[in-house]
């Protein structure tokens, strides 16, 4: 890797939010989830939840301009399984639901550990993901039309957090355990070394300090001794 491209990825990495994420229930249309995607690489979200059948899933490569390569999206088969999975890691459900009792999306404090709920297009979300939430929440429209679309609704709310956090000095320092760093950053340095890797159970070799595999000559041998064992009846 380039000198460039390896601080692209160590400044990318050192403002990434672990404790902000997106909860989609049942948006179908591809290319908002797509555009959901790219909105949350663009505010440092590692991953994001998608409640949606496997088979309709498919990324829109132009929509979300390789976003999906730096946001895990993590699929759910129900809303319950989705909001268990952001409950345990302790972030509060915030929904996007233009209803009466709901705040502005402004006065919310994003700063805490977060999960941006959003539902259909058409439908929104229902009464049980509604109940979920621990704050409901609108931007204020003054048109003729009654709401965003959910990709720009979404773009809007994130970037209101974003903001808050800023001011927090939320993005000053490195939220990432050592661990998960390092993986992540093999795994963007190396995509296709970390596709043979996970594709035949190895370990990711280690890297120097130019971001480069540490002694490939050696490592491509161990590999091809490992694998060559495999196949020895």
């Amino acid at each position: 890797m380039t000198p460039e491209r390896i601080a692209k990825l160590r400044e990318v990495l050192d403002r990434r939010q672990p404790d902000l994420t997106v909860v989609t229930d049942f948006v179908h249309k591809q290319r908002n989830t797509s555009a959901i995607v790219r909105n949350c690489d663009a505010v440092g979200i590692m991953a994001m939840h998608a409640v949606v059948e496997k088979s309709s899933y498919k990324a829109f490569r132009g929509t979300a301009m390789g976003s999906h390569r730096w946001v895990k999206v993590e699929r759910h088969e129900s809303l319950a399984d989705a909001l268990s999975a952001v409950r345990a890691d302790g972030m509060q459900v915030v929904a996007a639901h233009p209803g009466e009792g709901s705040l502005d999306y402004r006065e919310v404090d994003y700063t805490a550990p977060t999960a941006l709920l959003l539902g259909t297009e058409k439908a929104g979300l229902g009464d049980a993901a509604i109940d979920a939430a621990d704050h409901c929440i609108t931007v204020p429209m003054y048109g003729m039309v009654s709401s965003y679309n959910v990709s720009v609704a979404a773009g809007i709310i994130l970037a209101e957090a974003q903001r808050q956090r800023l001011a927090a000095g939320l993005y000053d320092q490195c939220r990432l355990d050592p661990e998960t760093y390092q993986r992540l950053f093999f795994e963007w340095g190396h995509p296709k070394v970390r596709q043979f890797c996970q594709e035949r159970g190895l370990d990711y070799p280690e890297l120097d300090e130019e971001g480069e595999i540490a002694n490939p000559p050696d490592w491509y041998a161990e590999v091809r001794e490992l694998l060559e064992r495999r196949e020895t009846p």
